[in-house]
């Protein structure tokens, strides 16, 4: 098979499409539901979902905490800082960081925050960029609780906040760019699994009554994520890797005897469920760490997903090859259906991305 151009994957997004808040309540965005097996697709809302699913179905799900990882100081000269929380390196105490303005923030700069909540001094300088950055705070308090109380949440860079942001708009993002089963003990994600902020606590309700469980699942969200494809074809593209972790139950429930379909929620969770049964062809009776470097892309077959929840992703990201693979396993037909669904959405004005509306590829 010839190797996949990128530009199949490019499509051209009007500005005004581009999600910049969430829906009024998590439920209310809609819903483009696509048969693979009809050839067809319909438009519904997010709380219409119970009608396609059944007892015995699973919701595979990554239940992930977002942790408001920007953070605001200042160099002793008075320069702003802006220092973005990647992951820690050792301890809590040092991390891996992305900050600006970089090129001003040499091994040993220091900058603090306004109200005294923290002192961090770079100690390091990695390949790419980023900055080994040593926290201190009053009474050693975790950076991550620091966070938690002076901290932005980390919103994707197509979602526009002014620098000083609303204390009500930033309690509208800390609460809705989070899903409503977030385990917030673990807060592991630098950017929310998209899918899952369209669930209520009253449609998770719903659905246990009829009879759909659910599945637990780890995966730290990486920036990669946003990370376009940026070489001429699919192949040459070097994908970011994440860490996940399974718990023994959830491993389970991937494999047979079960009653009903495997539904993953989000792309993160298939990628997560995909690299799991890449490696084990049966259960390990202990919860699994393991680091996804899995790329899906056409003409990939699936082992561990029989239906998808997904929202609508960039142009030329590696989120778009997988959904193009789910709608047509095993061969490359998925690419042109995608294009055609993708242009059904913007010609109905559907809201795109982390904020936007939703599809379920049954």
């Amino acid at each position: 098979m010839p190797p996949l151009a990128t530009d199949l994957f490019d499509y051209v997004l009007p500005p005004h499409l581009i999600a910049q808040t969430p829906a009024a309540k998590r439920d209310a965005s809609r819903l483009l539901v696509v048969d693979r097996a009809a050839h067809t697709f319909a438009h519904h809302h997010f709380a219409d979902l119970p009608q396609f699913l059944r007892a015995g179905d699973t919701l595979f799900r990554n239940n992930a905490a977002v942790l408001p990882a920007r953070l605001h100081a200042r160099r002793p000269t008075g320069g702003a800082v802006e220092c973005f929380l990647l992951r820690p390196t050792d301890d809590d105490r040092t991390w891996r960081c992305l900050v600006k303005p970089g090129r001003r923030l040499p091994v040993d700069a220091t900058f603090a925050h306004p109200d005294g909540a923290f002192t961090g001094r770079i100690v390091a300088r990695e390949a790419d960029g980023a900055a080994i950055v040593r926290f201190t705070t009053p009474g050693n308090e975790p950076i991550t609780a620091v966070a938690n109380r002076v901290g932005d949440v980390p919103l994707p860079p197509y979602i526009s906040r002014p620098d000083a942001i609303a204390p009500q708009q930033r309690a509208t993002d800390l609460e809705r760019y989070q899903t409503v089963y977030a385990n917030t003990a673990r807060q592991v994600a630098v950017a929310a699994p998209t899918a899952g902020l369209h669930f209520t606590p009253e449609l998770l309700a719903t659905l246990a009554a009829q009879g759909v469980g659910t599945a637990e699942m780890t995966l730290h969200v990486g920036l990669g994520t946003f990370k376009p494809i940026s070489t001429d074809t699919v192949e040459e593209h070097q994908i970011h890797r994440e860490l996940y972790e399974v718990p023994v139950a959830t491993q389970h429930a991937l494999f047979p005897p079960r009653s009903g379909r495997r539904v993953a929620v989000g792309t993160t969770s298939v990628r997560t469920i995909e690299d799991f049964l890449a490696r084990n062809a049966a259960p390990l009776e202990r919860d699994v760490v393991a680091e996804a470097g899995l790329f899906i892309y056409p003409p990939r077959a699936f082992r561990g997903v029989d239906a998808l929840i997904t929202n609508f992703h960039q142009p030329r990201s590696t989120l778009m090859c997988l959904v193009a693979s789910f709608l047509a396993p095993g061969n490359t037909d998925g690419i042109a259906w995608l294009r055609e669904l993708y242009a059904e959405a913007i010609a109905r004005e559907y809201r795109f991305f982390s904020y936007g509306d939703a599809m379920l590829i049954l």
